[in-house]
C-alpha cells in the first residue's frame, strides 16, 4: 500500500519531449522509493479544458506536488527570472544549460525560494523560439511591422514584439491557441516542438528561424511539500529530477530536427536568417534588452556571459 501521494503535471502531449520528462521523473521516485510514493499525473491540462496557469495554483495550493512552466510566466513575481527572457541573451543551448545549471540557475532557484512557494527542482529545455505567421515571408523585423503577435505575458517579450513594429498580444496559452487557429492573430513565436504541439502548423505556413529567445521550463514544486518529505524520499525526489533535466533536454534536441524535416515534408516555408539578418533583429531588440539591463542590473547579465566564457 502506497503512503504517500505527490500529483504532478505539465501543459504538453504525452508523447512529446516534455512528456517523456514528466515519465521519466514519476518513474525514478516510484522505483526509488519501492513503490512507497504513487505519481499521479496530469499529461496536458489543456485536455480539461483548463487554462495552464491553473497548474501554479494547484502547486501553490497543495493539490499538485509539481509541475513544469515557462518561467516567464513567474516574471512578474520573481524579476530575477527575467533575465532567461532577455531577447538574443544566448546564441546556443549549451551556454543556456551551463548557466542554468551553474550559478545563475543557483541565483534564480534562490530568488524563487525567497518570493514564492515554489521550491525549483531543475529547469527543462523549452528550446530556441521561431517567429511563425500566417500573412508572408519575414526576413527582417521591417516584415514583422503591423502584426499581431501571440506572446506569453511578460514585459521584455512585449517589448521586443513592439521594437520590430508589430503588435503584441499577451495571453496565456488556451485563449493564445483559440485566437491563432481562428485567424485572429497573425502571427506566434514559439519552439518548434510547441509550435507543433498546439497545432499552430496548420494554420501558419511561414516560418522564421529567428531563434530570438530561449526558453526554460523550470520544475516547480510545492516548497512545503518537498521540505516536508523524509529525507530519503527527498533525495531520490532531486536525484530524479536531475535525471529527467537530462533526458528531457536530449529529447528536446532530437526533436527539434525531425520537426524541422516534417513541417518541411508538409509544405510549410523556412527562413534561414543570414548572420546580418540575425543581427538586424537583435539590433531592432535594442529596446528591450536595454529595458532588461536597467531593470534586472549587471550582476544577471554576467552571470549568464560567464557561461559563455565571456564576463562582461
Amino acid at each position: 500500500m502506497t503512503a504517500l501521494t505527490l500529483p504532478v503535471g505539465g501543459y504538453a502531449p504525452r508523447d512529446t519531449a516534455h512528456g517523456a520528462g514528466l515519465e521519466a521523473f514519476r518513474a525514478a521516485v516510484v522505483e526509488g522509493t519501492d513503490g512507497a510514493v504513487d505519481m499521479p499525473v496530469t499529461w496536458n491540462i489543456l485536455d480539461q479544458g483548463r487554462p495552464v496557469t491553473d497548474l501554479f495554483e494547484m502547486v501553490e495550493s497543495g493539490e499538485m506536488f509539481m509541475c513544469y512552466f515557462s518561467t516567464s510566466y513567474q516574471g512578474s513575481r520573481v524579476p530575477a527570472l527575467n533575465i532567461i527572457e532577455v531577447p538574443f541573451l544566448f546564441d546556443d543551448v549549451g551556454s543556456a544549460h551551463r548557466a542554468l545549471d551553474g550559478d545563475l540557475g543557483s541565483h534564480l532557484t534562490d530568488a524563487v525560494r525567497a518570493s514564492t512557494g515554489f521550491e525549483m527542482l531543475g529547469y527543462w529545455d523549452n528550446g530556441f523560439r521561431h517567429f511563425t505567421n500566417r500573412l508572408r515571408t519575414v526576413r527582417s523585423p521591417q516584415d514583422c511591422a503591423g502584426m499581431t503577435v501571440r506572446m506569453q505575458p511578460n514585459l521584455y517579450h512585449e517589448e521586443m514584439i513592439r521594437a520590430w513594429g508589430a503588435i503584441p498580444i499577451a495571453v496565456e496559452l488556451k485563449t493564445a491557441i483559440e485566437m491563432i487557429s481562428s485567424g485572429q492573430v497573425d502571427a506566434q513565436e514559439n519552439p518548434l516542438a510547441n509550435t507543433v504541439a498546439y497545432g499552430v502548423d496548420t494554420v501558419h505556413h511561414y516560418v522564421t528561424m529567428s531563434g530570438h529567445l530561449y526558453g526554460a521550463r523550470g520544475l516547480f514544486a510545492n516548497r512545503a511539500a518537498f521540505e516536508g518529505l523524509p529525507p530519503d524520499v527527498r533525495d531520490v525526489v532531486v536525484t530524479a529530477a536531475t535525471d529527467a533535466v537530462t533526458l528531457q533536454r536530449r529529447l528536446a534536441s532530437e526533436n527539434e530536427l525531425l520537426l524541422r524535416t516534417r513541417l518541411e515534408t508538409a509544405g510549410l516555408e523556412f527562413v534561414d536568417l543570414t548572420v546580418e539578418e540575425r543581427g538586424a533583429f537583435r539590433e531592432a531588440s535594442r529596446p528591450a534588452i536595454d529595458l532588461a539591463r536597467q531593470n534586472l542590473g549587471e550582476d544577471l547579465f554576467e552571470l549568464a556571459e560567464m557561461a559563455k566564457g565571456r564576463a562582461t
